[in-house]
């Protein structure tokens, strides 16, 4: 009888997901795994002189994680995980708030938790949950004024970004404000109060910039020398560019690529380049074409649903996956200042592949129930 249950559940399951989403997430997992292999191996076995397969076996044993937290999330009633966004949103925004008085200090910022086995940066896993709470609060039935619904909002976002900038950590504050003004304005705000809000934000980063210069000089540095690279050290960004010249559309071949060995970081924030140098940017084009293509599937789902919860929250999610998506490419081709940002399920490291499952699980939960509409 339990296995008869069992296997209805999981029938009903698979007709309801959207196949096409969970494809191109696991594809996206699949080829994290590959470029983790060709990108650390060499990193690990000849500069650090650790096992070549270090990265690579940690890496692994994160997307094994991922993906168990991906469908775990997608299966639970969905009425039962919108009642639990509250308290998930507190217990991430907690472990936010613990960062400055127990995190550790990595290249002068304070970012991660150390939980001896493995480092949590509570940020990655904040988030998805934190599109959650403001599409909770801009569709909340107990407070009927509108205004009220948008500072409260606001107040969520500014009391994120503080912890943020504390750390400090720019890159993801702009990316949650960006997303912020995008969920905000898709539920029907008036741009009067988004350009309110934006520039309240600008003047309180330049207050910190005036007051603060020692702990935030980085920030003018870095523009100062984004528009004007003679004036400071430019050569992460530079070699990075030069690598996806260098691979042009076909690549150098795998293993042929030279940015992993010369950038430290680049199996993270500039992962977009090593696949562009040695697999060809058609490569990576693809794989961009891949998250818009989840971003119009999501979309596409919005219009579908009734739930207003549901639409602002998709389109929340969505948001949040472009915008990632473009500012570490933004970063890699030189377009944008250096952030630090990673490619959502592809860079390694383990807070950014569980912020990435917590974030298709959350899709695919919502968008699993009329899918099959138009499928």
């Amino acid at each position: 009888m339990e296995v008869n249950i069992f296997k209805f559940l999981l029938i009903d399951y698979w007709r309801s997901i959207d196949k096409k989403i969970l494809l191109c997430f696991l594809i996206l997992f699949s080829l994290g795994l590959f470029f983790s292999f060709t990108s650390t191996s060499s990193l690990a076995g000849e500069r650090l002189n650790k096992d070549f397969y270090f990265f690579f076996s940690k890496h692994l044993i994160f997307t094994f994680l991922a993906l168990v937290i991906m469908i775990s999330i997608s299966m639970i009633n969905t009425q039962l995980l919108i009642k639990s966004v509250i308290p998930l949103f507190i217990l991430s925004f907690l472990f936010l708030a613990l960062v400055p008085i127990i995190g550790i200090e990595v290249k002068g910022a304070k970012r991660w938790i150390d939980f001896f086995f493995f480092r949590i940066q509570p940020i990655e896993l904040l988030k998805p949950f934190f599109i959650l709470m403001t599409a909770k609060l801009l569709t909340s039935e107990k407070i009927h004024n509108t205004q009220i619904k948008y500072i409260l909002s606001f107040l969520l976002l500014s009391s994120v970004i503080i912890l943020l900038i504390d750390q400090p950590d720019l890159g993801q504050s702009i990316l949650l404000l960006g997303t912020w003004i995008a969920t905000v304005f898709i539920s029907g705000v008036s741009l009067i109060y988004i350009i309110i809000f934006f520039s309240i934000f600008l003047i309180t980063i330049s207050a910190l910039l005036f007051f603060l210069p020692e702990k935030f000089g980085y920030i003018i540095n870095r523009l100062v020398t984004f528009f004007d690279p003679s004036q400071g050290d430019k050569f992460q960004s530079s070699v990075a560019l030069d690598a996806i010249k260098l691979g042009g559309l076909t690549g150098q071949g795998m293993g042929e690529g030279i940015l992993k060995e010369s950038v430290p970081e680049a199996h993270t924030d500039y992962v977009i380049a090593v696949i562009s140098e040695e697999f060809g940017s058609l490569v990576s084009i693809i794989i961009i074409a891949m998250f818009l293509y989840i971003s119009f599937r999501i979309i596409k789902n919005c219009f579908n649903q009734e739930n207003q919860f549901l639409k602002i929250s998709l389109s929340g999610l969505a948001t949040l996956l472009v915008f990632q998506t473009f500012i570490h490419a933004g970063v890699n081709t030189n377009l944008l200042p250096t952030t630090g940002m990673t490619l959502p399920f592809l860079s390694y490291g383990g807070s950014s592949l569980l912020g990435s499952a917590i974030l298709a699980g959350l899709v695919l939960n919502y968008t699993k129930n009329k899918s099959y509409l138009y499928d």
